[in-house]
Formats: structure tokens, sequence, C-alpha cells
């Protein structure tokens, strides 16, 4: 490997100041850091640490590990800290292998966890399980770095057997456990803190974030295709410098074709923040609290820097990963690789038959289910919904059918499971917006079974088998045509080239939102409309769930 040398106004984040100088690179290392003038020079580029997403599901983005990463290195991403919860869920350890794997074929750091929820619930149908045993033998490989998100808060709060020997094993191998906990405050989260979990990415107010950091976890600040809280939490960053990371969480490929964890930084530097305090949390904190091989721009550290063009936009000119080169002036130098496919889709005996997404008046024996109906309320920009319940005047019923009203924005949702037939689970959502057709995905946090919401059970009908045909994908129907975006991989990534995918995603996102939705990201947002873990109202494939009360109502 040539040396390389590069000059610029260097940014130690260790000793919080700027000069200018070189940085010598030999043999993938930072063989010396000179500096040559103090102060900064006017007109020099910046030299800095590469930018850590601190928590992704890498399937999100509809890439294999190898596309993500070709797209995220142009924007100054060297590292991941990579939960590959989504795939293991359908695949189990397999899953977890092939991204692995697939991860090893580039120039980039990803950094995997072990998933500690598979599946999520015991509320819905996933492809896999991972039990303590599982978890014990993932956490034991040199490539996974962590326990991923403890969903399951309840089980650490009541000290479940088969949770506490997952945490055990993390805490014996010096590992850390990501928490996942929305909403939890007070003396359960004293005690779901106290457990070992050292992370939260689920805050949505700055309330909720301060009385967990109180006890001692750290912060992470979600700014994703569709849970946005930045706005709410980055005030911490000059208040905890410390405690805070940045992680986009769930990045569909548009978004990732737009910026990562660059527009962050921008963001909170054009809204005060200390500059030192937003590098810190984007590039030094995630290195040392998850003990990542990703250097931080020092003598003998691994050379992960990027060089930008101002400490404002953070536009990346290049970035570097062990002394590679792998992106300059917005071009990616990652080569696209041939990707081979995993999957687990078995719900393609027959297509589905459109009266079964009928949803019937009295298809329930509880009567107080005759006169009202339970509606899921989606917020966008949050992972987390409403819970609704309508008269049965605001719909109209024929044949006692009960029909969606797009007048009021009460239309029709429903969960297919993919791994096997069985009945479909149907209910009602508001916030969706559309007056004609349908969407579908086999993208649904977190056992990935096809759900979809449309105006009418043809169009649904439609959507749905555009998927099953497919073996994965996202679709949009209405009556007359329909359009799919497969997912060969798991039904969750496609194996094409990551900008390929990325305008394709446009396209079919674009057609969703001609149906009349005026959420931002439809597709992601209908993605975790069957994440039973985050409240209120929530569809799994048996049926609608109450996350407050952690039951099927």
């Amino acid at each position: 490997m040539a040396s390389v040398k590069l000059s610029g106004n260097i940014v130690d984040l260790f000793s919080r100041e700027i000069n200018f100088g070189e940085v010598m690179i030999e043999a993938g290392k930072i063989a010396s850091v000179n500096i040559t003038k103090q102060g900064e020079q006017e007109g020099a580029p910046y030299l800095l640490p590469g930018f850590i997403d601190s928590h992704v599901h890498i399937e999100s983005s509809m890439l294999v590990p190898s596309e993500f990463a070709k797209l995220a290195v142009v924007h100054g991403t060297v590292a991941t800290v990579s939960d590959p919860h989504e795939i293991a869920n359908v695949c189990g350890m397999a899953g977890v292998e092939y991204m692995i794997e697939n991860g090893k074929t580039v120039p980039f750091k990803f950094n995997f966890g072990a998933p500690s929820c598979v599946p999520a619930t015991t509320f819905e149908t996933a492809g896999a399980v991972l039990n303590a045993a599982d978890v014990k033998t993932l956490l034991q490989k040199e490539e996974i770095k962590y326990l991923s998100e403890m969903m399951n808060f309840p089980g650490v709060l009541h000290a479940d057997a088969e949770v506490m020997e997952k945490i055990k094993a993390a805490k014996e191998l010096g590992k850390p456990v990501d928490g996942h906990a929305p909403g939890l405050r007070g003396e359960d989260a004293k005690k779901y803190i106290e457990e070992g979990m050292s992370t939260d990415h689920e805050c949505f107010t700055k309330e909720e974030a301060l009385d967990k950091l109180k006890y001692g976890m750290k912060i992470i600040i979600r700014e994703g295709s569709a849970a946005k809280n930045f706005e709410a939490l980055y005030s911490l960053i000059d208040e905890y410098p410390d405690s805070i990371l940045l992680c986009s969480d769930d990045k569909h490929p548009d978004s990732l074709v737009a910026g990562h964890i660059n527009q962050l930084c921008a963001r909170a530097v054009a809204k005060g923040m200390n500059t030192f305090n937003v590098l810190q949390a984007a590039c030094v904190n995630p290195v040392l609290h998850y003990k990542l091989d990703v250097g931080l721009l020092r003598a003998g550290d691994a050379a992960d820097l990027i060089v930008v063009h101002d400490l404002k936009e953070f536009k990346t000119q290049q970035t570097f990963i062990d002394g590679n080169l792998v992106a300059e002036n917005g071009q990616s130098l990652i080569e696209s690789k041939q990707a081979t496919v995993i999957n687990n889709f078995n719900c393609d005996v027959k297509p589905v038959a459109e009266f079964e997404f009928h949803l019937n008046r009295f298809g329930k024996a509880d009567e107080e289910n005759i006169e009202q109906v339970y509606v899921i309320e989606a917020m966008d920009g949050q992972l987390i919904t409403n819970k609704l319940i309508e008269p049965i005047t605001s719909f109209a019923v024929t044949n006692d059918i009960i029909q969606a009203n797009t007048d009021k924005d009460l239309l029709y949702m429903v969960v297919v499971n993919r791994y096997s037939n069985a009945p479909v689970a149907k209910s009602f959502v508001k916030n969706f917006g559309f007056k004609k057709g349908a969407i579908a995905s086999s993208v649904a946090h977190d056992s990935h079974n096809i759900i979809a919401v449309g105006v009418d059970a043809e169009s649904i009908c439609k959507a749905v088998n555009l998927v099953i045909e497919a073996k994965g994908g996202v679709s949009v129907a209405t009556k007359d045509n329909g359009q799919v975006l497969a997912l060969p991989v798991a039904g969750l990534m496609s194996n094409d080239d990551g900008y390929k995918v990325a305008e394709a995603y446009s396209a079919i996102d674009a057609a969703a939102k001609e149906l009349g939705s005026t959420l931002a990201a439809p597709f992601m947002t209908l993605s975790f409309m069957g994440l039973l873990v985050i409240p209120h109202l929530k569809l799994s494939d048996m049926g609608l769930f109450d996350g407050d009360g952690f039951r099927l109502v």
C-alpha cells in the first residue's frame, strides 16, 4: 500500500484544537501527525476522523452491506454499529452470518451486534428463533461487538430467565448491551439501566432522555427516514457531550444517497452546538463505548479519516478507510460486487384472494367491538402510534363488510403471514391519506410479514400478491395497474447496485404519494405499523396488539 501525505487543518478531538499540518499514512495506519503552523490556515480543507452511525439496521436501506457502504462513504461515514436484527428475524443465524460475510467484501467497518430479541415478541410469527445459547455463540465471535437492542424491557424488569441469560453472556464477554425502551421513565428506567442497558435510541422527548441520562445511560440521537428525534434532543450534545451519540436507525436508499451522519453534524452546528461536542458524538463516543477498531486521527491509529471543505456543511472531499481512498469529490470508489441471495418466503402456495381482505362488522363476539372500531393512528416522523376508537357510524357497512372511509382517512390495514399460509389480520389505520389504491411491503418490523394499507380490498389484494410473486419487495397498486421493487435478499434487500435501487425506490415512493399520502416516507412509516414493541396500537399477523398492556386486543 502506497504512502499518502495529506495537508490541511487538523481537527484534534482530544486536545480540542485545530492546527495546520500534515498527516502521513503508511501501511493503512497513521504514521505521524505533524503540526507545521499553530491555528487554522484560511482556505485549507479540514482533516478529521470519519463519521460513525451508532445504531443502524443496514437492511432498512434495502441494500446489502457492501452496497450500503458504497453509498455511505461518499458522506464521510467510515463505520456503523449495525444491528442485524431484521434479517435474523427472517433467516436466523444464517442471516447474521450473511451480513458479516457480505460486509467483509468491501473496505468499510461494519460492527455487528448479536440480536437479542428474535422474535421480538410471542404475539407475532417470525421466521426464526435465536435463544440464549445462539446469542452466546454469536457474542463469542470477534465480529460481534455488542448485544443488540434489548426491546423486551418487560422481560428485563421481570427478570425473564432467557432474557437475563443473554445479558449475562454479554457482560461475561465484556461487550456492551444496547437498550430499547421507548417511554420508560422513573424507577422502571432505573432498574432497566442497572441491569446493564447502556444506550437508548428511542427517546422522543428531552424529559425522557434526561431521566435515562440521570441513571447513567448514553443517549443516541436518532434521525432516520421515519423516526426523527433530532429537534427534540439536539441540545443534549452540549449539555452531556460524553454521553451522546448519533444514529439513523433506519434509512431508505434515497435518503442515504442524499446524506448520512454528516447531515446531523451540519444541523447541530447550525443550531449553535459546539463543533467539538458535535464531532465527539459523531466520531469519538461510539469508538470508546463499543470499543471499535476505528481510528481517531492519532499516530498509530487505523487511517480512518475524512477531508472536508469546512466544519459547517461537512461536505466530504475524500474518505479513507484503513488508508484506502474509498470516496472522492462525491464519487464512491467502492465497486459493486454480485451478492448471493438468502431468503425465507413460504406463503406462495397460492395468491391471496380478495375476499380475505374484507373486514366484517360482526367478526368478533365481544359486544363492545360490534359498535366501535379500533383504529391505529400513524404519526409522521415518529414510530409511536395512537390508539383510536371510532364509532361504527364513521364507516359505511355493506353486507356486514366495513368499508374504508377516505373522507375521514380511515383506511384498511392488513398483515399477511409470509412464513406459512394463515388467515389475514385486519384493522383500520389513520393518516396515510390515500384516496385510491394501496401499498404493500415485506419490510415490516420486526418479523417482516407482509403489511399493506389501502382504500379497497381489490387494490390491497393486488399489492400483496405483487410482493408474494417477487418473494419480497415493496409495491404500489390500484385497480388498474401495479408496480413492485423486488427485494430478493430475505425480502428486505436488493442485491443490485445501490444507486439503481435508490432510483427505483424514489420512483415507487413517488407513486405511493400520488395515491394521496402526505407522509414524508409512506413505506418507512408502513414498515413500523407492525412493530409491537413501540406503543400504543399495532397490527401483527396474529391481530391487533396493545403495546401498553402488552397483549392482543
